[in-house]
């Protein structure tokens, strides 16, 4: 949940990479905001024609198609390295020391591992819709305005492979923790007590996150 989970950030080059990271994942999850709002647009435009001149937008469904991508992808990567994903915390929250950091080394490489394939197959999919010989370089495209599908496709990978890098540099810090039992680790989503979560989420639904 949404200010559950805390980042610390020092001078190692763990913090160092995670705050480059950051900036990059901040920059995807705001063009996936913008796509959700672009959305908002389109279906005011569509709807308002519709009822007004009885002529919706042509291809809003093939821009919706084309849009899924960002609006369900790209802020991944931004999610896991605040802990925003659904977590075990009342498992692993209960964890100390190198057993929290054990635990949290062997989640993260399953996701690393399961990303790492959706990576393959992603980009594998893309391949297969991306022609520089064909027509705007595609095989395929919508079946309303004849959008090409290759660009939706590629943002699939890339959003993955984003993800890919903040699980790799987690894996690392988890890993060094783990080694040198450092109670506030950098570059990993800590996880709170609970009265710091309910104070943490009090500040985030009233406007007042520091």
């Amino acid at each position: 949940m949404a200010g559950t989970s805390r980042v610390l950030s020092d001078d190692s080059l763990p913090g160092r990479i995670d705050r480059r990271l950051y900036r990059l994942e901040s920059a995807l999850a705001l063009i996936s905001g913008f796509a959700v709002f672009a959305l908002m647009l389109l279906a005011v435009v569509s709807v308002g024609g519709r009822n007004l001149f009885n002529q919706p937008l042509p291809g809003y469904v093939d821009w919706i198609e084309q849009a899924m991508p960002l609006i369900a992808f790209m802020g991944i990567a931004y999610a896991q390295r605040d802990g925003g994903h659904i977590r075990m915390d009342m498992l692993v929250g209960a964890l100390r020391g190198r057993a929290l950091y054990l635990a949290e080394m062997v989640t993260t490489l399953a996701i690393l591992v399961l990303m790492v394939l959706l990576v393959w197959g992603s980009w594998a999919h893309f391949l297969r819709s991306f022609d520089p010989a064909a027509p705007l370089w595609s095989r395929d495209s919508t079946m309303d305005i004849a959008l090409p599908i290759w660009p939706a496709k590629l943002l699939v990978p890339v959003a993955f492979g984003t993800i890919c890098l903040r699980l790799v540099l987690q894996l690392w810090a988890y890993g060094r923790a783990f080694r040198h039992n450092d109670p506030a680790p950098a570059a990993v989503p800590l996880v709170a007590d609970a009265a710091t979560q309910v104070a943490a989420e009090t500040r985030h639904v009233s406007g007042h996150d520091t």
